[in-house]
């Protein structure tokens, strides 16, 4: 079974998506707003790109929400 079908980390990516849309951004802005290319968001969310530790502080602070949150 790849990773990213594990579904503990789905249930991440659903919480990312979750965060993305509570914040009020789409995947784009939200990409730029990290500085990075348009499809980032949209590749780690459809678990076509796996996310770093880093990434996911990232990703945490933009959405102001708490590690935890995407990881409990």
């Amino acid at each position: 079974m790849p990773r990213t079908k594990d579904p503990r980390y789905q249930r991440m990516l659903d919480r990312l998506r979750q965060a993305r849309e509570a914040a009020g951004l789409t995947q784009h802005a939200a990409s730029l707003a990290l500085g990075r290319y348009p499809t980032f968001v949209n590749k780690i969310e459809t678990g076509e790109r796996r996310i770093d530790p880093l990434e996911l502080v990232d990703l945490a602070r933009l959405y102001g929400r708490a590690l935890d949150d995407f990881v409990s």
